[in-house]
């Protein structure tokens, strides 16, 4: 295969660049970085209900934005809230966001274009988790426990917000899905409600590179430099969030290296073009050695991120779709 033409026809707005901190530290960076993600294509969002809370956590609010679900009802827990029944047994979906630990949010397409669409096409409930990045000090378990305390809370009101509680689901894209990994791991550990499914974007859950090239790895020596991860790369973002050197990392924070027997089922989608490949594809293949049921789509012609542009690409679509699709059928796992 060959990188997919409508991506590789947004390349020429990143000409020169080699990586995206160095663009945005320059006049027009963030211009020409919307540009390269499709800001400039026509696209309308889905009309779904969006509503904005702030969720308690134990290192204080965790910004969410709940997607779809009962826009009659109101916020759970506010004046207007009419005390849903949660009869009509919805699909939900709690989700983290990419971007190396360090950048990303709420605002950013592989969340808030996400949350809409997939609601949409699920017609379930979607909870974007605005977790605390790893700066100014912030290290793990700080993005772990608002992930958790995202869970608990979506847990807690979901027949408020019209959902099934044991349809709710966990995941993530890149660092979200090591998040949501985590997460996961630690509710298997203490005997808590598992996901009904963990539904994951190329996820980013190993701390190295493979030594060896991965099996059926694709060519990569012609992709920008800017969309390649290198060792270092890997390490300087799994050290900055957990604070220290690799070998002081729990299972929680590299879950990639954990027993994965016990874990829910799981959807994963992994990028054709993408140096993390492998992380995603080893993951499924522990998966399946431990009798866990996976669902696994490479997305030919993509790169990792793809996800961050725009809905108006057809690849994009394509991936909203499968996860969309996953979540709709999501089961009671326990």
């Amino acid at each position: 295969m060959t990188l997919d033409p409508e991506l590789a026809g947004l390349l020429h707005h990143m000409a020169g660049v080699e990586s995206v901190p160095g663009l945005l530290a320059g006049p027009g960076g963030a211009g020409r970085l919307d540009a390269f993600c499709g800001g400039l294509l026509p696209y309308s969002p889905p009309d779904v209900p969006v509503r904005h809370l702030a969720v308690p956590g134990p290192n204080g609010p965790v910004p969410v934005r709940i997607y779809g679900g009962r826009p009659e009802g109101g916020l759970p827990g506010s004046a207007a809230f009419d005390g849903g029944t949660g009869d009509d047994g919805l699909p939900a979906l709690v989700w983290m966001h990419g971007g190396n630990f360090a950048v990303g949010g709420l605002d950013m397409r592989e969340s808030d274009q996400l949350g809409r669409e997939v609601a949409a096409r699920s017609g379930g409930v979607v909870v974007c988790v605005g977790y605390r990045l790893a700066l100014d000090g912030v290290h793990f378990p700080v993005p772990h426990e608002d992930v958790l305390a995202a869970w608990f809370w979506t847990l807690a009101h979901a027949r408020e917000l019209g959902v099934d509680p044991s349809r709710v689901c966990l995941g993530g894209a890149s660092v979200g899905g090591n998040l949501a990994v985590g997460a996961a791991l630690y509710l298997m550990d203490a005997d808590l409600q598992l996901p009904a499914k963990l539904l994951l974007a190329y996820p980013f859950l190993h701390g190295e590179l493979p030594a060896e090239p991965w099996p059926d790895l694709p060519a990569m020596d012609r992709m920008p430099q800017f969309l390649r991860f290198s060792d270092e790369d890997c390490r300087d973002m799994l050290e900055n969030y957990i604070g220290g050197p690799l070998a002081m990392a729990s299972s929680y924070a590299m879950p990639g290296h954990a027993d994965p027997a016990g874990l829910p089922p799981a959807a994963v989608l992994a990028c054709e073009y993408d140096d993390l490949r492998f992380s995603a594809e080893a993951f499924v293949e522990g998966l399946r050695a431990a009798d866990v049921e996976v669902s696994h789509r490479l997305e030919e012609g993509a790169f990792h991120g793809y996800l961050n542009h725009s809905a108006a690409l057809g690849l994009v679509r394509q991936g909203l779709s499968f996860l969309a699709a996953e979540l709709e059928s999501a089961k009671p796992f326990q």
